[in-house]
């Protein structure tokens, strides 16, 4: 029709030619699960972000779970996280029939808070559960420091922060260089690598990478690969319940690829965010992201905090009228149907029962998901569309003229 403009998508994948061509490569080899496709991209992504172990599954959600159950998290154990994350990193912890410990997050970056970790630790305490929050690193040292002394396991949800950069110890390492004991990826295609979807653990531990290699093939004791590729019968086992968590090499061969783009998608989506700040920097009451000097984010999602009384609804639909898409913030598991209060623990309260309503002590985590909304921001994006983008949500907010 004529005067509508093409919306601007939230998000859209780096998929071209190079990517059709790959995923052929695999579907003409004849095999197209777990196979030598998978191991290179496993080699390759280990290499990228300094691991010595990266274990492919099928999905960022069964990264999680596999690795929880790797570092030893049983029924009856607790595992301390934000409730302030999409759902899959709180449901990973009751897959595993333990008990999630919700912890608040910072007002400024929305990552969980060292403090009220510290505290939230208890005789059934297992692990934390670090959620890296669309990209921005968590407070690694703190984390660190705290699982260490109070000798319990640390695992990285880093489903969006493949490419980011933390300061561990004065030192820069890239985010899957486990510091602690594991750390999962997500290829879901609003990553910045995808694979359709799928997952990745990283991990220091042989003994970790083993676990997570034998529960995402249905518990088997070699590998297909490695059957295949023997010059001598074997007769595989099944010595523990395992999953089917594996990724099909047509995944694989696709994420390979993907993976090659990555410090072109960091130096783009970098520029993108530098002008959304410029741009937005003016606009009263609008909080921007914040950025740590431990930090340095992939920028997979830019957040931005509405002034006080705007409605993040109104708000959105006005962005929807005007050809921009946007989303809410990251949910927060405890408000969900799915989470009765029978079902998690207050980390800053275990007395704590509020049943209906707020839960007082993850009032900035409520916040965070009611007046925060994230932009578009992808590889493909122009200028001008990033230009669009802030008129848009100024006009919006009835500040600057109209979008045009």
């Amino acid at each position: 029709m004529p005067g509508v403009k093409t919306l601007i998508p939230i998000a859209k994948p780096v998929l071209d030619q190079a990517d059709a061509d790959a995923a052929a490569r695999a579907i003409l080899s004849g095999w197209v699960t777990q196979g030598p496709e998978v191991a290179a991209f496993e080699r390759e992504f280990a290499a990228a972000v300094g691991a010595p172990h990266a274990c492919a599954v099928s999905s960022g959600t069964t990264a999680l779970h596999a690795a929880l159950l790797a570092v030893g998290v049983q029924p009856g154990d607790e595992v301390i996280t934000a409730s302030h994350s999409f759902i899959a990193t709180a449901n990973a912890i009751r897959y595993c029939g333990a008990r999630p410990v919700f912890v608040d997050v910072h007002p400024d970056t929305y990552n969980m808070d060292p403090a009220i970790v510290d505290r939230a630790v208890g005789p059934k305490t297992r692990a934390i559960l670090a959620v890296h929050q669309v990209g921005l690193p968590c407070d690694l040292d703190r984390m660190l420091e705290i699982a260490r002394r109070r000798s319990v396991a640390l695992v990285e949800d880093a489903a969006c922060a493949i490419g980011s950069d933390v300061r561990v110890g004065g030192e820069w390492a890239r985010v899957g260089r486990p510091h602690g004991d594991a750390a999962c990826f997500s290829f879901h295609p609003r990553k910045l690598v995808t694979t359709g979807d799928g997952g990745m653990v990283t991990t220091r531990s042989a003994d970790i990478d083993a676990r997570v290699r034998a529960l995402r093939h249905h518990g088997m004791s070699v590998s297909d690969l490695a059957r295949h590729a023997s010059d001598r019968v074997t007769f595989e086992t099944y010595p523990t319940l395992g999953f089917n968590f594996r990724m099909t090499d047509v995944q694989a061969a696709i994420g390979r690829v993907q993976l090659s783009r990555l410090p072109a998608m960091q130096a783009r989506r970098r520029a993108l965010a530098a002008r959304y700040g410029a741009l937005l920097a003016s606009i009263p009451g609008l909080g921007l992201p914040f950025v740590p000097d431990d930090a340095r984010p992939n920028w997979q999602t830019y957040t931005v905090r509405l002034p006080e009384g705007r409605d993040q609804r109104t708000v959105m639909q006005a962005m929807l009228d005007a050809g921009v898409a946007t989303r809410r913030g990251v949910m927060c598991a405890h408000r969900e149907a799915a989470y009765p209060r029978s079902s998690w623990s207050c980390g800053a309260d275990r007395s704590c029962d509020a049943r209906s309503g707020p839960c007082p002590h993850l009032r900035h985590s409520e916040a965070a998901q009611d007046r925060t909304i994230a932009i578009p921001l992808f590889d493909a994006m122009t200028d001008d569309d990033v230009d669009r983008v802030a008129r848009a949500l100024e006009t919006s907010l009835g500040v600057g003229g109209p979008e045009r």
